[in-house]
């Protein structure tokens, strides 16, 4: 039986800096791959999602994109497409250009930006959509498991779905020293990830001493295996529409620009660009915006 040599790229998303922001494994070559390969290789390399970049498979799209996290597949994944996008950049030397990949959530257009023998990467999200305010009874249940009272809470942000493919639960606090505190109930978490029929939870503050830093946040989803996510790019996202539909925020032409910090409690800091363009008050298009540096790349043969 043939083998075939498979590349692999570990990619540090959402920084320049190596060890930091959010590792993803990238296969920029995954045509002949199966399910459980896939799967085998994502708990192998053991990061929190690993992205496979497959051909096209019609006409409409330059390719398609599957994500696996060590324990199950996941529609979309944000740190990762901007590591997958990075890495193809690399792998073929592009220019600046916009590839359209499909994915679990539709065809979404990624835009490679060359600049100085680099590159960053914006990745357009699906399409946005919020859940009506959780209940009193299950919003007290969320804030024990994440281990908050309820005067821990900014009272302006209502606990909600927020989503552009995979959803987060939204959980606005007063304190960013709160935030670095957090110690979840990871059990009770993945108890009420069922249902809520949600894996994430996305914790987020304003409170910054950093004018360039509108947002720290931090993200659990044991329910897929990740107690703790670095720098999500599928939580930075909605919270930007979020936001807008909550009218938490003002906006210039039609545009809200932010930028997020996640995973310093972690030690692995990382900044994610969020920009959200705005009709008749509503968020109808999300888009982040990441660098991102290779920590190494290596092959396998299957």
């Amino acid at each position: 039986m043939k083998m075939k040599t498979f590349k692999i790229y570990q990619v540090d998303a959402f920084t320049k800096e190596r060890f930091r922001g959010n590792p993803a494994g990238v296969v920029v070559n995954a045509d002949g791959l199966n399910e459980t390969q896939m799967q085998q290789i994502a708990r192998e390399l053991n990061n929190s999602e690993t992205a496979f970049l497959f051909s096209p498979d019609d006409n409409d799209s330059d390719g398609l994109i599957r994500y696996f996290t060590p324990t199950s597949e996941v529609p979309i994944c944000g740190h990762a497409t901007i590591a997958a996008m990075y890495a193809k950049a690399i792998e073929n030397n592009l220019d600046s250009c916009i590839l359209r990949f499909k994915t679990k959530v539709g065809t979404l257009p990624f835009e490679i930006v060359k600049a100085d023998e680099d590159y960053q990467v914006i990745m357009t999200q699906g399409k946005f959509e919020l859940s009506p305010a959780f209940d009193t009874r299950t919003t007290q249940q969320i804030l024990a498991a994440l281990g908050l009272d309820h005067s821990d809470t900014d009272e302006r942000c209502p606990v909600q779905i927020a989503s552009t493919g995979h959803s987060k639960v939204m959980i606005g606090i007063k304190s960013r020293q709160k935030l670095n505190e957090l110690n979840p109930d990871y059990s009770s978490l993945i108890t009420l990830s069922k249902q809520l029929n949600c894996n994430g939870y996305f914790v987020f503050t304003f409170d910054s001493d950093d004018k360039d830093i509108f947002t720290h946040g931090r993200m659990f989803a044991p329910a897929i295996g990740i107690n703790e996510d670095p720098v999500t790019g599928n939580a930075n996202g909605p919270l930007g529409g979020y936001l807008i539909q909550n009218k938490l925020v003002g906006f210039q032409k039609n545009l809200f620009e932010f930028k997020g910090k996640q995973g310093e409690k972690l030690n692995r800091p990382g900044v994610i660009n969020v920009s959200v363009r705005i009709e008749n008050d509503l968020p109808v298009l999300i888009k982040i915006k990441g660098n991102a540096t290779v920590v190494f790349k290596t092959e396998i043969e299957i």
